[in-house]
């Protein structure tokens, strides 16, 4: 085919140029010559032709496309699975545990011990409500080697009303006590001397006191307390003391001032000093202001401020200024992991005989009772968080005391006794200076909602201008606390107490020979307590208690050894009106 299409196209062109000159020939009839042009050649663009956009196919290889279609052949399949129907997941819903406004307890135990407290409280409307607690613990006593009454008992009574309303809360407050103690302590060489006298240890106190406080939202006055209390006991010797504090911001340009005030009234008297059958009196009035500024910045907090005291001594009628630093400052290194706090503080501290019965019952009516000058209060430390269930604090303090009340043994007056704590039974204030340097340390786990754990320890050191040492302060403390809640129904719980070694003396004084002094070191001590009780239901609950399990008559103060182990069994029952 190739072939006979180039023999076509030869053909062709052959033919073509042999009728071109053929024309030439016979048709030429331009003369040559001059050309004249008549009209300037003026050139035209024809038309384009546009391609259609869909072009038409019509040749033998379009085709149209087919349809098709699909269908399904179903056709049943046995089958024994039948799936389950969805269901919501549920919470385990937690019964609310029901509170009760108001408890009693009871328990008895050995050395005929008593043990009772109930406690009131009623709403008298969404905003008031009143309530009082009474609170009972006595015991016959029975410690071995003691040869006369050891008895004891302590009781309160208090009644409160209170007030919340929308910018203020208010509440007033009164009781009373009453404890009975006994000089027992009487030294070996003393015993027969002091019974062959007959004398009389029993020795009681008996208070009431009055008071309220109130606060304030959206106020430069924040809160407000009043405070009186009447102590005395049955040996002639009274105490007034009337305490009144506020809390108050005061703007000074664009800051506020938080500034602590203080008002402390104290008088006193016994029949008697112990060296003298005169009548003690003691009393004095104090002002004190203490104005704070707090700057905060970043992970820092820091309180800078002063303390400012006016001292009127009623009694010798004096008066006198007292300035001391108020600084403190918290500083977060790493978040609440790793915490630095610190600071330096002075105080002016009011004693009261009520605070020294307090802590030894066994003192004379015959205190020098005094103010303590705290020159300052300088401490450093670190705490935080371990991990979210374990926290510690670690710390050290230097502390400078300008006459400390220091408990001391009275002076035995061997040959002329004149009262029935005169015989090595009793305990006195003495006052000197006194650096304390302390370190200490705790930590608190709370392994879960139904364990914690808490224990912490301390140790001082102690230097002294005048006295020989530090009396009865101890230069270790130790302390354990365990709570583990069993089960819903069992519960149980201890704490452990440690106390190193204290310094006390031993003076006889005598008509015709020099008073002689013998230097006394108690023994520390371990006591350790425990108890474990059972919810019979929302509302009752039994228990039971055993005290100084090592069963150690151990001495607290010199020559006064306390009960050894102790049981009590008891219950509690709330309930509401």
């Amino acid at each position: 085919m190739r072939k006979h299409i180039k023999n076509i196209l030869l053909a062709v062109f052959t033919l073509s140029v042999s009728l071109v000159f053929s024309q030439k020939k016979s048709n030429d009839t331009i003369n040559t010559g001059v050309i004249d042009v008549v009209k300037p050649y003026t050139p035209t663009i024809s038309d384009a032709f546009k391609v259609k956009e869909t072009p038409s196919l019509d040749d033998e290889t379009t085709q149209a496309k087919k349809e098709i279609k699909y269908t399904v052949f179903s056709f049943p399949v046995a089958s024994t699975f039948t799936p389950a129907k969805g269901k919501a997941a549920t919470v385990d819903k937690v019964k609310p545990v029901k509170l009760y406004d108001n408890y009693a307890t009871l328990g008895v135990g050995t050395y005929t011990t008593i043990l009772g407290e109930l406690y009131l409280n009623h709403a008298i409307s969404r905003t008031e409500s009143v309530g009082g607690y009474v609170n009972y613990h006595s015991s016959e006593g029975g410690i071995e080697g003691v040869s006369f009454d050891d008895n004891f008992l302590n009781s309160k009574m208090n009644v409160n009303y209170a007030s919340r309303l929308r910018d203020m809360s208010w509440n007033v407050e009164g009781g009373f006590q009453l404890q009975n103690y006994n000089w027992y302590g009487v030294p070996e060489s003393q015993i027969i001397a002091a019974q062959t006298n007959g004398i009389r240890v029993g020795h009681s106190f008996f208070g009431a006191h009055v008071g309220g406080d109130i606060s304030f939202e959206d106020t430069y006055i924040n809160s407000g307390s009043l405070f009186f209390r009447r102590f005395g006991d049955n040996q002639g010797s009274g105490e007034n003391n009337f305490v009144l504090k506020a809390k108050v911001d005061v703007p000074i340009n664009d800051m506020e001032i938080s500034t602590d005030v203080v008002i402390d009234y104290i008088n006193g008297s016994f029949d008697r000093g112990y060296s003298f059958s005169d009548e003690l009196k003691y009393g004095n009035f104090q002002l004190g202001i203490s104005p704070t500024y707090q700057l905060k910045q970043d992970d820092l907090t820091l309180n800078l401020g002063v303390s400012l005291f006016y001292l009127r001594d009623n009694i010798a009628t004096k008066s006198k200024i007292y300035l001391y630093p108020n600084v403190t400052a918290t500083y977060r290194l790493v978040n609440d992991v790793l915490i630095a706090y610190g600071g330096i503080q002075g105080n002016l501290i009011q004693n009261t005989y009520y605070g020294f019965a307090n802590e030894n019952p066994f003192v004379s009516p015959t205190l020098e009772v005094s103010p303590t000058d705290q020159l300052y209060n300088a401490y450093v430390g670190l705490k935080g968080k371990v991990t979210s269930n374990v926290s510690y604090n670690v710390s050290g303090r230097y502390i400078a005391d300008r006459s400390k009340a220091l408990f001391k043994t009275n002076v035995i007056k061997n040959l002329s006794p004149q009262t029935d704590y005169d015989y090595g039974n009793s305990f006195g204030m003495v006052y000197d200076n006194v650096k304390t340097i302390g370190v200490s340390g705790e930590i608190n786990v709370d392994v879960n909602r139904n364990f914690k754990l808490a224990l912490r320890g301390e140790t001082f050191s102690y230097t002294t201008d005048d006295e020989a040492e530090a009396w009865n302060l101890p230069d270790f403390k130790g302390s354990l606390f365990l709570d583990y809640q069993i089960s819903k129904q069992w519960f149980a719980g201890a704490n452990l107490f440690y106390v190193g070694e204290r310094k006390d003396i031993l003076e006889f004084e005598g008509s015709f020979i020099p008073t002689t002094f013998t230097p006394v070191t108690l023994d520390s001590y371990f006591d350790a307590n425990a108890h474990v009780g059972y919810h019979v239901n929302d509302q009752l609950s039994v228990f039971a208690k055993a005290n100084n399990i090592a069963n150690k008559a151990y001495q607290r103060w010199q020559n006064v050894p306390v009960q050894s182990a102790q049981f009590l069994a008891g219950a509690t029952y709330k309930f509401d009106f």
